[in-house]
């Protein structure tokens, strides 16, 4: 069985210090697998989760006669931490529960998922790593900490350091929330959750997450809708007020906020990051993307040593890697079995 009604997995870590310092006890990682792992332990693939995403919505890339073969390989989706399913405001405990959550770092995701496979499942070497938006920043992180194990990777529609105009974004999004009077601090009912806050914060994603030729070319008529409105109501507002929760938005949001592998330690600056990436890299922005343009992704590869920058054509923005379209679904697929069967990087 796939799918939100599928069970799952979780990895509990006694003890986890985070970056900000602050120690999750425990750090919860709630985590699916897919296909089984060899005898030899070398065909594992991390696909993390991106931006509110949960295990389930990353199964459109994996299936049989596709790349992510569960026939072939054993992949392993973890959830970020702080999306309602890892540790997160929403199910933690008190003192560290809702608003007294704290502060989640990239490579905090990726040192509990580095937990994960190493406690769990003994895996000393990933073939590949990959993921979309949030997703593909956590790739980028994994061949910065773990250049050892990481021969492949292929990040799509993200970036290994978020950049001044996206913050901007980000920025517009947690003030609309908190400006709900209902938000409490924070502090709202579990039950009842600050709605008019969320369907604002719905709004203003409603104009970043695809471009301004999908609009105009109507697009999302495509997707089954009737009119603009009810795609901006049907699909953004029940997008967000499908369960989930605003202070776990607000946990995620900071995590994206703050995103650059240059503040990893041991390293001076996001140049001299990217420049330790030992892994291959086929590098995906797509071409309309509002969060991640493709010349961000460029300058990125002008400092990996073994990167190729390949552009997901067309018009769906940032949604290209959502795997909403076929189109953009088949490109990118094809780009995972290309780097599968290429040479590592190690």
């Amino acid at each position: 069985m796939t799918g939100p009604e599928a069970p799952y997995d979780v990895h509990e870590i006694p003890d986890f210090t985070l970056a900000c310092g602050a120690t999750l006890r425990p750090a919860r990682i709630a985590y699916q697998t897919y296909g089984t792992l060899n005898a030899a332990k070398d065909n594992a693939i991390v696909y993390p989760t991106w931006y509110s995403g949960r295990h389930w919505d990353n199964e459109w890339l994996i299936g049989p006669g596709m790349a992510l073969d569960p026939d072939r390989w054993f992949v392993i989706v973890p959830n970020m931490l702080g999306n309602g399913l890892s540790s997160s405001p929403s199910n933690t405990p008190p003192p560290w529960d809702r608003a007294r959550f704290p502060s989640i770092a990239v490579r905090d995701n990726v040192a509990a998922q580095h937990r994960l496979i190493t406690e769990v499942f003994g895996i000393e070497t990933l073939p590949l790593v990959l993921g979309w938006s949030m997703g593909a920043g956590q790739t980028y992180q994994w061949a910065v900490s773990h250049p050892e194990m990481v021969q492949r990777i292929l990040p799509f529609c993200g970036s290994p350091r978020t950049a001044p105009h996206n913050r901007v974004f980000l920025d517009s999004l947690r003030h609309a929330l908190r400006a709900d009077s209902a938000f409490a601090g924070g502090w709202y009912p579990p039950d009842d959750p600050p709605v008019l806050g969320l369907r604002a914060f719905a709004r203003i994603y409603a104009g970043w997450g695809f471009s301004q030729a999908f609009y105009w070319d109507e697009v999302w008529r495509e997707l089954g809708h009737t009119s603009l409105e009810d795609f901006v109501v049907d699909f953004w507002e029940g997008f967000f007020l499908d369960d989930r929760d605003p202070n776990n938005l607000l946990t995620m949001l900071d995590t994206w906020w703050n995103g650059d592998v240059g503040a990893t330690p041991g390293f001076s600056s996001t140049e001299e990051a990217l420049a330790s990436i030992r892994a291959r890299a086929i590098v995906m922005p797509a071409e309309k993307d509002l969060y991640f343009p493709p010349e961000d992704e460029r300058w990125a590869v002008s400092h990996m040593a073994n990167a190729e920058l390949r552009v997901i054509p067309g018009v769906w923005g940032h949604f290209a890697g959502g795997g909403a379209n076929p189109v953009d679904t088949a490109f990118i697929d094809r780009a995972v079995a290309e780097l599968l069967a290429a040479p590592s990087g190690i």
